[in-house]
């Protein structure tokens, strides 16, 4: 299952995003918010971010206008690796390097047709696996500084 939520500068981009997940059958849950009015991001973030700490849903999608301020909610809490993404070899990328369990994306800044090729990209594409990208997962985990 996959976790939805967005600010109101993401709310029509979420519901693309909701239209290429329903077409391709993939469950998901949304968090909100669930029209333009103005909203704080960190509330939807945190939510996302609930719902992959507890298992409810393996990944998550988040937008607000430029995605930077509701990856950086994101990322504060534990476990949750959030990537803000403009194209598609991030995405690839992320998913293969970092394991990351969230895609963000900037509703202002990536367009519909876009941003569904970024979603099906990191929905696609699964962690490598290789030890020197467990071993820097491990590393940012840590609470320990080296």
């Amino acid at each position: 299952m996959i976790a939805l939520g967005c600010d109101h500068g993401g709310y029509e981009l979420k519901q693309e995003v909701i239209k290429y997940l329903e077409k391709n059958q993939i469950a998901y849950r949304d968090y909100g918010c669930f029209d333009m009015q103005s909203v704080d991001y960190p509330i939807y973030a945190r939510k996302v971010a609930k719902a992959i700490q507890s298992e409810e849903c393996e990944k998550g999608i988040l937008i607000c206008g430029t995605g930077i301020g509701i990856s950086i909610a994101a990322n504060k809490c534990k476990g949750i690796r959030a990537a803000l993404c403009s194209d598609c070899f991030s995405a690839e990328a992320t998913r293969q390097h970092n394991d990351a369990n969230i895609l963000v994306m900037g509703g202002r800044v990536v367009g519909p047709g876009l941003a569904v090729k970024i979603v099906d990209t990191f929905l696609n594409t699964e962690f490598s696996g290789d030890e020197r990208h467990a071993r820097r997962i491990s590393l940012i985990e840590s609470d320990e500084a080296e």
